[in-house]
């Protein structure tokens, strides 16, 4: 399967003529997805879990076969250490509140990295001042890695928590998160892993990793908005209270008194949004039939074509790791001068989806001294006349401003 037949199955890049390089925000979606979540609502659309009419079964069978799809499809254990949340930002803070709290002493440390998103980021500042604990950060070097000195200085025997980004949604530094889960075990922390940037371009398997939880949004797999995983050891989820109450998620309710339904359920409060699990199903049966190799045969040959043709623009300064190996799909930059709000404004008129912004990273922007940038952000679905169109629409906005410059 090549690449012009890979694009086919996307309708909105097959109607429209613009070039889409902002896949790290979301992923366009597969007619085969859009088809299931229609078919869904053709042939299934009932409230899982709450009727006893064969139309609610046929409803829950989809429901739960997809929950253990998504675990084959992450290697989990359990079916039931898979939790459905509407992205990974609700996943997170449900970690955040439901074991953080709890677990939490004054003068523990909770250890994150200075890249992470702000979802991995802010609900530990809350919970750290809740409990007295601290917040401790890893820095990044020159070439926009963690070293391993970073790694073994800041995680200590006081932490009890470290959060790290898989991939970075601003630099596309893959991080050394084999390093950081063996070291942080070692030390008696456990491990979040936020996969948002990562299980789109490669393969996640939770027992080679022996993370203790991850987390990822599937409208950045191709899936629909509003659907997202939390996978967590079973044995530290059944320890956790729940994070949101109410419906289903109960076993048994008196007037001043209520027990908690097992693994999953207990994390899974009111109707869920079933149309986006059946279509998060559909997006990793899509993604097991290209295979991991061969998305990332494509998307190394686009990546590479890219830095080549940015790194030959002398009025770019550019935000990624020399190293090849260790980035990801996000190319971060900026026109030296030039705002990249400006920047973005200029190439949507040539029909060029790039984001511009702090890209919900605040703390790492002030840390590399600038307030914002240009993200272009690519999957497989992209081509080498995606990236010329880029350089050229780049070349527009370079030649409107270099006067002011």
């Amino acid at each position: 399967m090549d690449i012009e037949e890979i694009k086919k199955d996307f309708p909105l890049l097959v109607n429209s003529p613009i070039t889409y390089l902002d896949s790290g925000a979301t992923t366009q979606k597969p007619i085969q997805v859009i088809n299931a979540v229609k078919e869904f609502y053709e042939k299934y659309n009932s409230n899982p879990h709450r009727g006893a009419y064969s139309l609610s079964v046929e409803a829950t069978e989809v429901y739960e076969n997809t929950r253990t799809k998504i675990a084959n499809f992450i290697n989990a254990k359990h079916s039931e250490e898979i939790i459905f949340t509407k992205n990974a930002t609700e996943a997170l803070n449900l970690i955040a509140y439901s074991y953080g709290l709890n677990n939490l002493k004054k003068d523990d440390e909770v250890v994150i990295s200075i890249m992470e998103h702000h979802s991995n980021l802010v609900p530990w500042q809350k919970v750290t001042k809740t409990t007295g604990s601290k917040l401790n950060y890893m820095y990044i070097n020159d070439e926009y890695e963690i070293p391993n000195e970073e790694i073994e200085k800041k995680i200590t025997n006081k932490t009890k928590i470290v959060g790290i980004a898989h991939i970075s949604n601003v630099l596309g530094t893959i991080n050394n998160i084999k390093k950081i889960i063996k070291y942080a075990h070692k030390n008696g922390a456990i491990v979040i892993i936020d996969c948002s940037q990562s299980i789109a371009h490669m393969k996640i398997d939770v027992q080679e990793l022996d993370a203790d939880f991850i987390v990822f949004s599937g409208h950045k797999m191709l899936s629909p908005l509003g659907i997202g995983v939390l996978y967590g050891k079973s044995n530290i989820l059944n320890k956790m209270t729940p994070f949101l109450m109410g419906g289903d998620m109960i076993e048994y309710v008196y007037e001043q008194e209520t027990t908690f339904a097992p693994l999953p359920n207990k994390f899974e409060a009111g109707t869920q949004n079933v149309e986006g699990v059946v279509g998060l199903g559909a997006a990793i049966d899509y993604i097991e039939n290209i295979g991991y190799n061969k998305i990332q045969e494509l998307e190394k040959e686009i990546i590479s074509y890219a830095r080549q043709k940015l790194s030959k623009l002398d009025y770019i300064k550019l935000y990624l790791t020399p190293n090849e190996e260790s980035h990801s799909a996000v190319i971060s930059f900026n026109i030296i001068g030039i705002h990249p709000h400006d920047v973005a404004s200029i190439l949507d008129s040539q029909g060029v989806c790039i984001r511009s912004g702090n890209h919900c990273a605040q703390p790492l922007m002030r840390f590399l001294g600038i307030d914002s940038t240009c993200r272009a952000s690519f999957y497989f679905y992209n081509t080498k006349e995606d990236v010329d169109k880029l350089i050229m629409a780049l070349n527009k906005a370079y030649d409107m401003f270099k006067k002011y410059i």
